[in-house]
């Protein structure tokens, strides 16, 4: 296991030279241990209201300049259906922290998709009770998102007026416990962070097992408290991206949106540094740009008749493989190369 110093050294040097042997080196790491496939997820964010309060979220309850909308049960299961017919393995079910969205209607509808389609779930919904996570792996959810943002309890605690870190890891471990494959994840440059915080985010990622990790810069949005802060470094985020691979080399790490939010081409740019996961969104267009967690939220989405075509064309400029697997977790399901 990489020791703290050796995490902090990579994340900190920044030079020309170092960077690509980082990238190299992650590369190589990834071919290894999890092979040239890239897993395309449908991203499908069902609902823009949010009982929080984060600074830095255009989704917040104190925003009242975003229209609110709550998808329906049956355009929900038209987009699942979408996404089936278009060889799309795995639908993530996102929205704000929605009231609306209790156990009982929330596992409905993972009932619903899993007996119609055949394609995975993964819901990220925010944090709910041990109880529910539970249910919602019995109604067949397979995987669960809920990033933990920053491991630094006073950063955190900054950035969430109304939660609380201990509750998040809390959440985590509950999502793990109901067999629910687990995905966390931080954003880089968060005002007040700092290199030491990034480092124990990573080594908090590998201590704790996970199988998913999102890892994207910081993008701030006009309309929150945070909306005059400088973004996050794009260098920075991609470092952390390839430290997070050589460290835990089996994880599933998407190219995230934001990344080419800040760079035209940055999701490209995420896979040579070690990510194995494309999410496309395919919320309605009457829905999309009122899921507006920072602004430009799609710039970098590839749009084509076939909304998934782009980033099938994409992958395979890398030269990389497009997944025709459900791209479940290799540390669950035992098919890692070793």
């Amino acid at each position: 296991m990489l020791s703290f110093d050796q995490v902090r050294d990579m994340l900190v040097s920044s030079d020309a030279e170092s960077c690509e042997r980082l990238r190299r080196a992650a590369d190589d790491a990834r071919k290894t241990c999890v092979g040239d496939e890239v897993h395309i997820r449908g991203l499908l964010e069902i609902s823009n209201h949010c009982r929080r309060d984060c600074m830095y979220c255009g989704l917040r309850r104190g925003n009242k300049k975003v229209p609110r909308y709550r998808m329906s049960d049956e355009e929900i299961i038209d987009v699942a259906a979408r996404l089936a017919d278009s060889g799309i393995k795995t639908a993530v079910i996102q929205s704000g922290e929605d009231p609306a969205l209790n156990i009982v209607r929330v596992c409905r509808l993972v009932e619903r998709i899993k007996s119609s389609f055949d394609i995975a779930v993964t819901l990220s919904l925010g944090e709910y009770s041990r109880e529910d996570y539970a249910s919602m792996r019995s109604a067949g959810a397979d995987r669960y998102l809920l990033r933990h943002e920053t491991s630094d309890e006073n950063l955190y605690a900054a950035l969430h007026p109304d939660s609380s870190l201990a509750n998040r890891l809390k959440c985590l471990e509950w999502i793990k416990d109901a067999g629910l494959q687990t995905g966390a994840g931080m954003m880089i440059g968060l005002p007040g962070q700092t290199i030491d915080s990034i480092a124990n985010d990573i080594l908090y990622l590998k201590s704790f097992g996970v199988h998913m990790a999102g890892i994207g810069p910081f993008i701030p949005d006009p309309d929150t408290p945070l909306g005059n802060a400088a973004a996050g470094d794009f260098d920075l985020a991609m470092r952390t991206l390839a430290v997070a691979r050589l460290t835990m080399p089996h994880l599933l790490i998407p190219a995230t949106t934001a990344t080419g939010v800040l760079r035209h081409g940055g999701r490209a740019r995420a896979l040579q540094f070690g990510a194995n996961v494309i999410m496309v969104n395919a919320t309605p267009d009457s829905f999309r740009e009122l899921y507006k967690i920072y602004p430009n939220k799609d710039r970098d989405e590839p749009y084509s008749e076939d909304p998934f075509k782009s980033a099938r064309d994409m992958i395979l400029s890398e030269g990389r493989i497009v997944s025709e697997g459900y791209g479940h977790s290799p540390i669950i399901f035992g098919t890692r190369n070793e």
